[in-house]
């Protein structure tokens, strides 16, 4: 056995829909100083063979480095382990098959049906049978209880008007505005307090215990372990939710999910669904996570800092541990790593050009744009559920290589039904219908030998491309017979029919990402990964206008090893009902100084550095009178002053964006700041080197001959057709600074990239960079 260091084992996993894809490293026996990585892939379901994906993988890596036989089910030692890294679909899967907990949802009396009306858009305005998505919650219960904002909305002497209080929270003068009864400091009777946003508060009636209790003790009675509690105004006046709260822990709730700790945003209705999608999710996502911590041992899971460490990765991005983990933090949990991966290994600081992400997997194609920081979006729907949470703006679209390919209506279709991992597409020999890999198959853009042997009953078997053949030769049948066309279209031509659809499914969230919102989607890198990014990349650029494409060498992997190079996040926010004056900034300011103080301490429980940990202080600001709040991020880089000892000029950022986002200022308009946020990172690594464009300008390319391919083989290419004597090159055994001409196919262990006729390929240090010629 090779002498392995404890805690020098990192180890990092992502489930996706299809397949379950594990990066790991650890230091070389021969030579510590350097690290060697491992890749293991494997079925995300495979229950003949094993339980659980990760926990396969993981017990996988701990065979090959310790060169020891580890049995299937046996409990895993994790002393060798400093990290596990995971991203997990377990909570989207739930939320898009409608298979979560039973919850019940608390609510302010009078509105029991709120969530069930929404917000009253209408997606599909034009369908004659319109099927509304039904809530989450299984049951209502209305909390008898109720609190107001004193003043109105739209006054427009709102601040000489308002309640004014003293530094401890008392008020100092009363309501002097519209309504004003003349003798209290309100509108009418009520304690006024002071809440989180600095709006008063007047609380018309407080929650009785023994009516909560009572109603709480029913639901339990009948089986209810989880709530969804959501309360009028609790964004700026948690303490009636808290209260239930505590009265349901007394219980013995086990999920208790309150809308003013998740997220405590203005807008009762997103913040009400999401507080019931939470409810609904995060005990799926906690009995999950039990299951994967019963097969390794105790020091997995007590915490400790001499343990190893078990971290999540966040739908915003970020790595959380596992008790800030919930089933609304981990709906994008799968996705982000591969965001994580791509921008982080193929941005450039020095050229600035703006990278989309296109992440082919089995089930569905992502989508992200980078430029210089992760888009975030904070109000996302999924599945119907419109959710409030920080999520990296990922577009979603069923088309990858697990998509059924089908003949309706004498159209094509690529999805968005999936062939999933069991029984997958008709190749992975489990009699499953036609899917897109079995059309890349068909055109020779896998090779059988090439693809990783895990099919079939003893895992060990290829790819079975008569099974393809045989399922497309009766597509085509149907679709000749049905056609009006003098000549039959051959095999060929309409097995690439259903690629060229599937590759214009996949272009569309492009187009929406970037020409629907103002950039040219030609001044843009396509950075492609997932296990079939490779076989539809050149062409999905040719159809956008893109002429660079970066593939990194683990582009088949990047969503596990973005997990690898993702850092700690720690992000806190808090309402706010201010107008954004001179007079009003220092306030500002101060908290947002103070949310800073309370991030950083958190990081640094957690073990980072002072200078390892990056602060960004964001303020969520509108027009007044307007309904579109934008989190605001002032930029150095384009001369607003940002960071905790500059003069921040949130206003100018603000009117940047707004503008960008819009094409039009509210110049005569107040402007409104809603929520004030300090999003923490703790840095894993000071930096990942030159970026690979840094390292184009020096490298000296030369072209590589046909003769040093492994294998050649018959492909076919649109308009081009079928070329018998496609070389083959193995990516191992090429050299940085090779440059390959297409038409070629580059391959190795996890994936393929097919190389269309015009390009060419150059072989960096960590990626394959594709340029593609003018287009004809």
């Amino acid at each position: 056995m090779p002498d392995i260091p404890d805690r020098s084992i990192r180890i990092c996993a992502d489930r996706g829909g299809t397949f379950c894809d594990v990066h790991a490293s650890y230091p070389d026996p021969a030579d510590p100083s350097e690290r060697k990585d491992i890749v293991v892939k494997l079925l995300s379901q495979d229950p003949a063979n094993y339980k659980d994906a990760p926990t396969e993988g993981i017990r996988r890596v701990l065979e090959i480095v310790t060169e020891q036989s580890i049995p299937r089910g046996a409990t895993l030692d994790t002393s060798k382990i400093d990290y596990i890294r995971l991203s997990t679909t377990v909570a989207t899967n739930a939320l898009l098959e409608r298979k979560g907990q039973k919850h019940a949802l608390l609510i302010t009396k009078g509105f029991r049906d709120l969530l069930l009306i929404g917000n009253q858009s209408r997606p599909k305005i034009f369908d004659l049978n319109i099927r509304r998505p039904p809530p989450l919650y299984s049951t209502v219960v209305e909390v008898d209880e109720r609190v107001t904002l004193v003043g109105y909305t739209s006054d427009p002497e709102s601040e000489e008007h308002k309640v004014i209080f003293d530094g401890d929270g008392k008020v100092e003068r009363g309501y002097r505005g519209k309504g004003w009864d003349g003798e209290g400091d309100a509108e009418g009777p009520g304690e006024i307090v002071r809440g989180i946003s600095g709006e008063a508060v007047r609380i018309l009636k407080k929650p009785d215990e023994e009516s909560v209790r009572d109603d709480l003790q029913k639901l339990y009675d009948s089986g209810y372990r989880s709530l969804a509690v959501v309360l009028a105004h609790s964004y700026t006046f948690p303490s009636h939710e808290l209260f239930v709260g505590q009265i349901a822990a007394s219980i013995g709730f086990t999920q208790i999910s309150l809308s003013s700790q998740l997220l405590p945003m203005i807008k009762m209705v997103p913040r009400g669904v999401s507080s019931t999608a939470d409810a609904y999710l995060t005990p799926i996502l906690r009995d999950y996570l039990d299951g994967f911590f019963k097969g390794f041992d105790e020091k997995l899971r007590d915490g400790r800092l001499r343990s190893p460490r078990v971290e999540f990765m966040g739908s915003d991005g970020g790595l959380v541990d596992a008790e800030n983990f919930s089933g609304l933090k981990s709906i994008l949990s799968g996705p982000a790593g591969g965001v994580v991966g791509y921008a982080l290994t193929s941005w450039d600081d020095e050229s600035k050009t703006p990278i989309i992400g296109l992440d082919v997997g089995g089930t569905s194609t992502d989508v992200s744009r980078y430029d210089g920081r992760y888009e975030i979006v904070y109000e996302t729907t999924t599945a119907g559920v419109t959710i409030q949470s920080p999520q990296l703006d990922i577009n979603t679209v069923a088309a990858g290589g697990g998509s059924c390919l089908s003949f309706r209506n004498g159209l094509f279709l690529a999805g968005p039904e999936s062939a999933g991992a069991e029984p997958g597409p008709a190749c992975y020999r489990k009699g499953g219908p036609l899917a897109v890999t079995d059309a890349n198959l068909l055109l020779g853009r896998l090779i059988p030998d090439y693809f990783p042997k895990i099919f079939g009953k003893s895992e060990k078997e290829p790819l079975d491309v008569d099974a393809s053949r045989v399922a497309f030769e009766k597509v085509a049948e149907d679709i000749n017979s049905s056609s009006a066309q003098d000549k039959d279209l051959s095999l060929d031509e309409i097995v690439y029919g259903f690629i060229k659809v599937a590759n214009e499914t996949m272009a569309r969230p492009i187009r929406a990402l970037t020409e629907a919102r103002g950039y040219a989607t030609s001044k843009h890198i396509l950075a492609s990964f997932g296990g079939a990014g490779g076989q539809h990349a050149c062409e999905i650029a040719s159809l956008l206008g893109i002429k660079t494409i970066l593939v990194h060498r683990y582009s088949s992997i990047l969503s596990a090893y973005g997990l690898a190079l993702a850092d700690r996040a720690h992000e806190v926010q808090e309402p706010s009902s201010t107008f954004y004056t001179p007079s009003n900034v220092p306030t500002l300011i101060s908290r947002l100084d103070a949310l800073t103080a309370s991030v950083r301490s958190e990081l640094k429980k957690q073990g980072f550095a002072p200078e390892r940990i990056n602060i960004e202080r964001m303020l969520n600001m509108r027009f007044d009178g307007t309904d579109t709040a934008l989190m605001v991020l002032p930029s150095a880089a384009l001369g607003e002053k940002r960071g905790e000892d500059a003069d921040e000029d949130f206003e100018q950022a603000f009117k940047r964006a707004y503008k960008a986002e819009f094409g039009f200022l509210l110049d005569e308009k107040s402007i409104v700041v809603d929520d004030v946020k300090v999003r923490g990172i703790g840095k894993t690594f000071d930096s990942l080197g030159p970026s690979v464009f840094e390292e184009l300008r020096t490298l000296q390319t030369r072209a590589v001959e046909k003769t040093r391919a492994s294998s050649v083989h018959s492909v076919y290419f649109d308009r081009v057709g079928r070329v018998d004597e496609t070389p083959v090159f193995e990516l191992p055994i090429l050299d940085v600074g090779d440059a390959i001409e297409g038409p070629a196919m580059i391959i190795d262990d996890t994936q393929t990239i097919v190389v269309v006729p015009g390009a060419r390929v150059v072989v960096a240090r960590k990626h394959l960079v594709v340029t593609l010629g003018e287009k004809d």
